[in-house]
């Protein structure tokens, strides 16, 4: 009876050695599945990376060759150039992440609340975003141009992507929002060649009209800055109530209008004076009852 019991026990032992074994050798056949799937699909991330880094590459050559054939300038092409890799970038992300046989759901359900969390505390930086692109693209303006918009008036200094940095001419700095900017009216001083000055003055009654027009049309010809083709002009342009006013219409490049306005009021007012005919002057007269 007890050497029955012994063997019993015996057999029983090696029963359960050969279960355990058998055990181990299911973990085992199942761990080396799992990493020869896990190594065939890192192999394809890395394949799918290497090509995908390439493909993005190519992309961007081709498309800075496809601006540049439609003359679009650096400034442009290069905030162009980032957004499309950044963009490019998340897509190969997204792919490997795929790849890998992670689930991409949660990616995107994370990516669109952050966006929304972001878009909703930045929409003021979003709409300064976008006008900056506005502005590169449609090009109201360039560095160095004189222009008023917003209220200010200065030279461009740079066109970011959220501000418009302009130089007033007593040398203060004004940062400008690229979304109102972008949607309202801008003044462009140096948006074109030539500019023409307008000057106009009032001589009174009995003054000879020949005698002054010959003397400002003299002091015209002698300013090498003023352009002769369109010709100037000078005439009357108003008869009022004891007084002529005569007006000078005058082309300069857009570069020299300060400076040509500037001195043909000196010269005219200088002028005229020495040959004795006066510009007259307002009084203002105030009744007080006693």
């Amino acid at each position: 009876m007890l050497q029955l019991n012994i063997l019993l026990a015996d057999s029983i032992d090696i029963t359960d050695t050969a279960s355990t074994i058998s055990t181990l050798d299911r973990l085992f056949e199942q761990l080396l599945d799992h990493a020869i799937s896990l190594g065939i699909k890192i192999t394809a991330a890395v394949v799918v990376f290497i090509i995908g880094r390439w493909l993005i590459k190519w992309l961007r050559r081709f498309f800075d060759r496809f601006l540049n054939r439609r003359h679009i300038e650096k400034t442009v092409r290069s905030f162009l150039d980032s957004l499309i890799n950044i963009t490019l970038q998340l897509v190969l992300f997204l792919m490997i992440v795929n790849v890998l046989g992670i689930q991409t759901t949660s990616f995107a359900a994370i990516i669109a609340a952050a966006g929304l969390a972001i878009g909703m505390s930045m929409k003021d930086n979003l709409s300064n975003f976008a006008g900056g692109v506005m502005l590169l693209i449609n090009k109201p303006f360039r560095v160095g141009d004189r222009v008023v918009a917003q209220g200010s008036d200065g030279t461009v200094q740079s066109i970011g992507i959220l501000y418009t940095v302009l130089l007033t001419g007593d040398n203060i700095t004004i940062f400008l929002p690229n979304g109102p900017l972008s949607t309202g009216s801008i003044t462009n001083y140096s948006a074109q060649k030539d500019r023409r000055v307008d000057i106009t003055f009032n001589i009174n009654y009995g003054a000879d009209i020949n005698e002054v027009k010959d003397i400002l049309s003299s002091i015209i010809k002698s300013n090498s800055l003023i352009k002769q083709d369109p010709a100037p002009f000078v005439g009357v342009t108003t008869v009022n109530n004891g007084t002529i006013d005569i007006t000078i219409r005058a082309w300069v490049n857009s570069g020299d209008y300060s400076t040509v306005s500037v001195g043909l009021n000196e010269e005219i007012y200088s002028t005229l004076s020495s040959k004795g005919i006066y510009v007259p002057s307002s009084l203002s007269v105030r009744m007080i009852k006693d």
